[in-house]
């Protein structure tokens, strides 16, 4: 037996003698408390996590916004610990009477950790004040003193870990999940506060019995629970725990992944924004898709559309003005976005910490009928046109026109033959299906469909049905799942779910070599789950738990997509 002070040998013991020296284990941070001087926290936040198999480690109650970040690329997990009451003017209030004390040392960096680790999908568990910070940050709203609406003793003179009262849990939360034998479950209270608005971004899942809310959970797909009572001074509290050490282990993994793969949404309409003054470069809220959110989704790359309505005036000079605003704000912020023309682009600008913009035109009324316009436009760099959009053109017939040419017309027909010699992809999201079939035809090279989804599922003429799907993928063609919520289902709210939906049968129709994601973020693309470039994550880890392997990954994050434009190109003329 080694002596116990004897910490060369102890150490020799534990590390040396084998390599790995330690396994690797989610980082969690926990957000220290503030008072006299002193940065500190309670013994049982951070044996929880340990014994839960994470690694914790304590943040101090810092506002500098570096210091912040910089902390949240270092860990896996959040816990939002318990501590002294808020001050209500950070919700535009004034103090209540019966107000406690205040810690303005913590307010403000805890608030905004909480907005940054919620922008990078980050898991995070609140604890009591904990889940009021949740509420503060993210849009809910927390009574200052709950004495005058409750009828339970929430300030318990007990021991901590005694408790004092029951919550009942929703059956469908992730809450009941981990507590299936405990109904109700017992907890401990120390509080005069409570949230009272849980906010459109959470909901409530567990209630005491005067009705105070106990727990909420994300409705966003976002791996977020907050309790009011505090499990690490419990017996039964080491659940919790568990769930946050897991999902920071699977957050971990998709990251890791996604340094590994190249990540490409393959049609987006963030140009139609232009006109609004946005800012590329700024966490925009109109955006979807802008630098801040592709960084905090670690999205690689994006095909930026000009889009362009019927009738436009002058329309090759549109799209040409679209493609100088978009070379103008990737110039501005070239040390970390540039333009891509090949996939070998791509591969070169991520290896170089570079985000990607490749070009695109979403209705070929950009022509303006002149089919030479079609190599001024491979000049530019696009790699693909959308043959048509939302009516017939004089390329070809639209799903939402009127049979206007039975089809691809005799100009459209020449047309694809061009894109071919080019080595522009040909897009037919959006045609009808005769145009479909006549694409197939007459293109000597695959075809893709940037942004369309399954016929099958929801029954829309902009999906492709599966006869359209075998037929596109047998002649090495690509069906890019989109995230237009009228395209997945035509009733209710259409979230993540039913995107991975459309994805699992397009794999079962096409197989794993013709599928991909299509967002259509910017022009009304997105649902909840999905709902911008920031949480392109929550797609990647669908595709963990559904056991792709890594190759498969990357085929439907672009890899598809890719082997598609790399034969296109092959053969410009």
């Amino acid at each position: 037996m080694i002596d116990r002070y004897d910490w060369q040998s102890l150490l020799k013991e534990k590390v040396y003698t084998t390599f790995p020296e330690a396994s690797i284990k989610p980082v969690i941070g926990i957000t220290g408390n503030y008072g006299d001087l002193t940065c500190k926290l309670a013994e049982g936040y951070y044996k929880s996590v340990l014994k839960a198999g994470g690694v914790p480690i304590i943040i101090p109650p810092l506002a500098d916004t570096d210091v912040i970040i910089n902390t949240l690329e270092q860990i896996d997990g959040l816990i939002l610990s318990g501590g002294g009451d808020y001050d209500p003017h950070y919700a535009g209030e004034e103090p209540d009477p019966k107000l406690g004390e205040i810690n303005e040392e913590r307010d403000l960096p805890e608030l905004f950790i909480t907005q940054l680790a919620y922008n990078r999908q980050i898991p995070m568990l609140g604890i009591c004040r904990g889940i009021q910070t949740l509420a503060m940050s993210l849009g809910g709203r927390v009574k200052q003193d709950i004495t005058d609406i409750a009828t339970l003793n929430h300030s318990q003179q007990e021991e901590r870990n005694v408790p004092t009262h029951s919550v009942i849990i929703e059956k469908d939360s992730t809450l009941f999940q981990l507590y299936p034998q405990l109904k109700p479950l017992h907890v401990n209270s120390f509080h005069h506060q409570a949230v009272c608005d849980c906010g459109e971004k959470f909901r409530v899942v567990a209630k005491s019995e005067d009705g105070i809310i106990e727990a909420m959970e994300s409705r966003e797909f976002k791996h977020i629970i907050g309790v009011q009572w505090h499990p690490e001074c419990l017996d039964d509290g080491l659940p919790l725990f568990e769930w946050l050490v897991g999902e920071a282990s699977m957050f971990r993994k998709t990251i890791q992944l996604h340094q590994r793969i190249l990540t490409l949404d393959t049609h987006c309409d963030t140009p139609m924004f232009f006109p609004q003054g946005v800012d590329f470069g700024s966490r925009d809220p109109k955006l979807l898709v802008d630098l801040h959110k592709m960084t905090e989704g670690h999205q690689d790359a994006t095909i930026m559309v000009a889009y362009l309505p019927q009738p436009t005036d002058h329309p090759t000079a549109f799209a040409d003005d679209i493609f100088d605003k978009i070379e103008a704000f990737v110039q501005k912020n070239s040390d970390y976005l540039r333009i891509a023309r090949t996939p070998a682009d791509l591969y070169t600008n991520k290896q170089n910490g570079r985000k990607s913009i490749m070009l695109g035109i979403e209705n070929g009324h950009a022509l303006d009928g002149q089919i030479e316009n079609l190599r001024h436009f491979a000049q530019r760099g696009i790699v693909y046109m959308t043959l048509c959009h939302n009516g017939d053109n004089d390329i070809c017939d639209s799903a939402k026109g009127n049979n206007t040419h039975g089809g691809i017309s005799d100009f459209g027909k020449d047309v694809v033959r061009e894109m071919n010699r080019l080595g522009i992809m040909v897009d037919l999201s959006h045609a009808a299906e005769k145009s479909f079939y006549d694409a197939l035809e007459i293109s000597q090279q695959p075809i893709v469909c940037s942004h369309s989804s399954c016929r099958a599922l929801c029954d829309h003429p902009r999906n492709l049905t599966d006869d359209q799907m075998r037929a596109l993928a047998a002649k090495g063609g690509v069906m890019q799942v989109t995230l237009y919520h009228g395209f997945l289902r035509l009733d209710g709210e259409a979230t993540l779910l039913d995107a991975m939906k459309h994805l699992d049968h397009a794999i079962e129709v096409m197989g794993i070599d013709h599928v991909g994601l299509g967002t259509d973020f910017d022009g009304d693309g997105g649902v909840r789950g999905l709902a911008n470039s920031a949480e392109l994550l929550h797609f990647t880890r669908q595709l963990l738990n559904r056991r792709y392997s890594e190759e498969d990954i990357q085929k439907i994050w672009g890899g598809n997509f890719l082997r598609v434009m790399n034969q296109v190109q092959s053969v410009r003329g």
